[in-house]
Order: C-alpha cells, then structure tokens, then sequence
C-alpha cells in the first residue's frame, strides 16, 4: 500500500520511474503479484525484481514459517516482523542500480507515524542513509548527490490513504497482510492489517481488499 503510493508520488512529480521490488523469502509473496498489476499501470521506464535470500539469515516472522506474524504485536518495542536490515539491504541495491542508471533520486515509502516501530523506517535512518550514499559512491563523491526521498514519512495512514486516493492509485491492487490465506485473503489480525484498517477507517473510506471472516 505505502509503496504503491509513493511510486504514484513519483509519478505525479514527472520522475521517470525505475521501481524495484525484492524477492527475500517473504511468507506474502503475493505482494510481488500486486506489484506487477501496480506497475502495469504506469507508464515505468523498467521494473527489477531481485532475489534476496533473507529468510536463510531468519531472525523474522515474515521469513521464518515456525513464527506468526499475527503474533507481533504493535505495541512496545520492536515486533517479531522485523527483517533485520532489511530497509538497509533493499536501499543499498536500489543505490547501486540508481548509480548505474546517473538517477540521483531514490523513493521509498517508509513511514514513522502509523507504523510497527521498525528502526529502518524513522526519519533519522533515512538521513543517515542519504549520507552513507554520497560518501559511498562514485557518483555521488565526483559527480551530483543523491537524494532519498520519503514522500510518506510523517504521514498518518489516514494521510497515506487520502493521497493515494487524489493520485489514483488503485488500492485494489495492494496487498499489506503478513500472512494471508493461500486464496489471498488478508489476515485482519497483523499488524500491517490492522494499520491498513485504521487508515481506511480513519479516512472514511472503505478497503477494497479481502478479509478473512472472524
């Protein structure tokens, strides 16, 4: 959901669009499905799908099948969906393509209101990391800066959702769950779902998407 609207934040700003997505032994896999039929309806220079085998590191409900993700939580501390560096990891090799392609911005839909309390997705990570890619680079050292951009940051999911909805993204197509049924319904019980429902709830609108009956 937040990546879909950031992809159409770039759009609306006339950026030429490079969106990569990763395959890292995620249990939701049908979010690369969603991705595609989001991506298809751009008009996107190139999309780069990238296998990353994070689930043999584990250490994550989203990679490890013997954890839950609906077991999280969202309350103190850091959830057990936390993939460690994962935001790290993708943003590195988006640097790394962004160098090759002379883009010198990079967007990514991290958010640190309406969140699970990720460490990757707070302000001061993406600061630091803006920094990390000038010193790192060629093309940052000795030609123009990069520049990462956090459209969503210090949106609320109401937020998120109301700018989705003015820049046509159609969250049909979204998928948020951590752990949906094999016919793709969400879980309800999550914590990407229950911020999901928050956000729409909170914007006055309804989710399109299916959910598991409780």
């Amino acid at each position: 959901m937040d990546s879909a609207v950031c992809l159409h934040a770039a759009h609306a700003l006339g950026r030429e669009l490079y969106p990569i997505s990763f395959r890292y032994g995620q249990r939701h896999q049908q979010e690369l499905a969603a991705a595609e039929a989001i991506v298809a309806r751009l008009p996107v220079a190139r999309w780069l799908v990238l296998d990353l085998p994070l689930d043999r590191i584990g250490g994550s409900a989203l990679t490890d099948p013997a954890l839950t993700p609906a077991k999280g939580g969202s309350g103190e501390g850091i959830p057990a969906t936390y993939v460690p560096a994962r935001n790290t990891i993708f943003l590195s090799l988006a640097l790394g393509w962004a160098e090759t392609l002379q883009a010198h911005e990079i967007f990514i839909g991290v958010n640190a209101i309406d969140y699970s309390g990720y460490p990757d997705c707070r302000p001061i990570f993406v600061e630091a990391f803006e920094r990390l890619a000038n010193l790192a680079t060629r093309e940052g050292v000795t030609r123009q800066s990069f520049v990462i951009r956090a459209p969503l940051l210090h949106l609320s999911k109401a937020e998120i959702v109301r700018k989705g909805l003015e820049l046509g993204v159609d969250f049909a197509l979204t998928r948020s769950c951590y752990d949906p049924t094999v016919e793709g319904l969400a879980c309800g019980r999550c914590d990407a779902c229950r911020l999901r429902l928050a956000g729409f709830e909170a914007a006055g609108t309804h989710d399109p998407i299916g959910y598991v009956k409780s």
